[in-house]
């Protein structure tokens, strides 16, 4: 009578972010009556998503661009249930939507085909446009001030906007324009929102130490993704 297998896929979160992680869930199923012999499972992911992780260690890459294959080293009861996971990136200036397909094979006849592939679109959000820059205001023997301006070209508002800055030989004493706090080596800024063609202005004091202190300084969001990262990140001499 043979084996009647299933695969269905899903993406999390369901409308991607440039820049941002997406996983792909996908769970196999043998309804029976009888064993799943050696299924393989072949799944393609678009070109748009970089592979960072798979959690099944049988799983290994395809012959095909960001291809992911899942031989089992063994029978597959009926009424058994499995499954895998990728993790991945989506590329900044990806373009929309995503396409995704996992595909699912055994060495026995499949009494219903229509379930052994299941595909997958996933939207790709527009996103912003952060960038940061540094300058240097004042200095007063060690006691120096700078300015850091963040950038949101758009399209989209960020309303959870962050700003790191590492410090390294340099010590954080106040900030004004946003809510630090000082870390080992780092401090943190949140944001209030930064709307498409708006910035925010900060105003940071530090007492330097010996040599030359350099900062560096990155803007980020958790929820909204950037399709240009490169001016993200910022670098300044306090001396």
């Amino acid at each position: 009578m043979g084996a009647d297998l299933s695969v269905r896929m899903e993406t999390s979160p369901k409308a991607a972010q440039p820049g941002q992680p997406l996983l792909y869930r996908v769970e196999v199923h043998n309804l029976g009556p009888e064993d799943a012999v050696l299924p393989l499972l072949t799944i393609r992911l678009p070109k748009g998503v970089e592979i960072l992780r798979v959690n099944v260690a049988e799983c290994h890459s395809g012959t095909a661009a960001n291809e992911v294959v899942c031989p089992s080293e063994r029978d597959v009861m009926a009424g058994d249930i499995g499954g895998v996971m990728i993790s991945g990136l989506v590329r900044p200036g990806v373009r929309g939507p995503l396409t995704a397909t996992a595909t699912l094979s055994s060495e026995v006849v499949d009494v219903d085909e229509t379930d052994n592939t299941s595909r997958v679109l996933t939207e790709v959000d527009e996103g912003a446009d952060l960038a940061v820059r540094l300058s240097r205001r004042a200095r007063v023997g060690r006691l120096v001030a700078m300015g850091a301006v963040v950038r949101n070209r758009g399209p989209r508002a960020v309303r959870d906007a962050a700003l790191f800055l590492h410090t390294r030989r340099a010590r954080f004493l106040s900030a004004t324009g946003a809510r630090c706090r000082s870390y080992l080596g780092l401090v943190g800024c949140r944001l209030r929102a930064v709307r498409p063609g708006r910035q925010v202005s900060l105003r940071l004091a530090f007492r330097t130490h010996r040599g030359v202190p350099r900062v560096k300084a990155t803007v980020y969001s958790t929820h909204v993704g950037d399709r240009r990262p490169a001016n993200n990140t910022a670098r300044i001499n306090l001396l």
